[in-house]
């Protein structure tokens, strides 16, 4: 019987409106129209599971059923939710999670904790083999929480709320007063715990943005390199070295439309973006020199790691856009564990195997330079534009360290200019493009004009290839 929207059928017949936490209204928001296929019964369990596809792109479904019991995980739902993971695995395809559960069913006792540890087991099992999408439109509390904390990209609607222990746990406990927003909302979590992706802005928008993401990792297409369109790049830098710009529009410019970004206001300064090159799915990583100079810090360097970790386990192409002056310096650094979150950094990349391109577009310093996928990490290729400066630090900090007696004993209307006539011998001797080149540690300098071709041009070449690993959650 076809239901119009006014919620009268077509025979005339009045007809109730479905709830909208009926997992087969969910379901069928997510998938394309007249594909859902359930793959497990209808019941009392709160979890349903189906077939279906997304942009024509084959996929595995589950979501929970908050009709009963508030969506709370029993054994039977676990099973179903196990079957999924199983039936995923075999057909190789994406599988997305809806979550609307408070966790594991009380009255089940510790039969339901035994269910949900097998959950993770298949969770973690299919880590690095199926990609794995969470959207969570309800609570997702207690053991709920840790499923879609286990999957490779967390989508939060604005309805969604993660947390292990909820307000009134942490009223009785701490005697902090907080709500469900504050404590596992769509703020906390897209900017302090980077536990979430992408923030969605409603229930619809976030089955959007899982589409979106289940196309590009399940059909990655070939790149087009007859259809690439070349950018001028260059307007997008400033004339100053020393001033700081958005990379943003550089990261947007590079995919053929502009791609997802993944934990845009976690970690803000590095870019983590999906998107499309010529056709072909790529990740993108970049420095963003309007959040702290660009600087890698311990948070960043975390994000970027299990970036290129998800990255290499599926297959898809880096390309790393490099303008970097270093690590961030500061106690509150080395206390926060710079060392042990930087060195994830340092291998995740060296670890990969996918093709991985560098463009450094304006300067690469010290040990971050190291880290931004450079030659010794086993780049693929590294380009570099024109005015690119890479080096241990900057030529003129590098003199004010090595030369500081022969400075301090210039007159001190003559300094400056010894300055910088020390910080240009310097350049060419220990740093610069010339000898990064001659070093081979840059292999070709190209126009910002010639970028988008170039890197095309060298994935469509480059032998694919796809890491043995899993995806931790770093």
């Amino acid at each position: 019987m076809t239901v119009l929207d006014n919620g009268v059928a077509a025979d005339g017949t009045d007809q109730e409106p479905a709830d909208p936490r009926d997992p087969v209204v969910r379901l069928t928001a997510l998938l394309d129209e007249g594909s859902l296929r359930q793959i497990t019964s209808e019941d009392k369990s709160g979890v349903l599971a189906a077939m279906g596809r997304v942009e024509g792109v084959p996929v595995v479904a589950f979501c929970s059923d908050a009709r009963f019991q508030g969506g709370a995980m029993g054994s039977e739902g676990c099973e179903h939710i196990v079957h999924a993971y199983d039936v995923a695995v075999r057909e190789r395809v994406p599988i997305i999670g809806i979550w609307h559960s408070g966790g594991a069913r009380l009255a089940e006792g510790v039969e339901s904790l035994h269910a949900v540890g097998r959950v993770f087991a298949a969770m973690t099992k299919a880590s690095g083999v199926v990609p794995q999408i969470s959207v969570v439109v309800g609570p997702a509390a207690g053991g709920a929480a840790y499923g879609p904390a286990l999957t490779d990209l967390v989508i939060l609607a604005e309805s969604g709320r993660i947390f292990v222990t909820g307000p009134d746990v942490v009223r009785s406990v701490t005697g902090e007063s907080v709500d469900a927003a504050a404590l596992g909302g769509p703020e906390p979590h897209s900017k302090r715990s980077g536990v979430v992706h992408v923030v969605a802005g409603s229930e619809t928008d976030a089955y959007v943005k899982a589409r979106q993401l289940a196309t590009l990792l399940g059909h990655q297409g070939r790149v087009r390199t007859g259809e690439i369109e070349e950018v001028d790049f260059s307007t997008l830098l400033p004339d100053s070295a020393r001033r700081a710009y958005d990379v943003k529009p550089l990261v947007n410019g590079l995919l053929d439309e502009p791609g997802i970004e993944l934990h845009p206001k976690w970690a803000p300064n590095i870019v983590t973006s999906l998107g499309r090159l010529g056709g072909r799915t790529v990740g993108v990583i970049a420095n963003n020199p309007l959040r702290l100079g660009g600087c890698l810090d311990a948070t960043s360097a975390e994000k970027a790691a299990r970036f290129v970790r998800m990255c290499d386990a599926f297959g898809v192409p880096l390309v790393v856009l490099v303008d970097v002056p270093g690590y961030l310096p500061g106690v509150g650094q080395e206390h926060d564990g710079v060392v042990r979150r930087g060195a994830k950094l340092l291998h995740a990349f060296a670890e990969a195997s996918v093709p991985r391109v560098t463009l450094v577009t304006r300067k690469a310093y010290g040990g971050a330079y190291i880290a931004m996928n450079s030659r010794a990490l086993g780049a693929t290729k590294v380009f570099a534009w024109p005015t690119t400066e890479v080096a241990v630090m900057g030529p003129v900090a590098a003199v004010r360290i090595l030369k500081r007696r022969e400075l301090a004993a210039a007159p001190e209307e003559e300094r400056a200019e010894l300055e910088q006539r020390l910080a240009a011998e310097h350049e060419k001797l220990a740093g610069g493009l010339d000898r990064a080149r001659e070093l081979g540690v840059i292999d070709e300098v190209i126009k910002p004009e010639e970028t988008r071709g170039a890197i095309a041009k060298l994935l469509a070449q480059a032998t694919p290839a796809r890491g043995a690993h899993g995806n931790i959650p770093l």
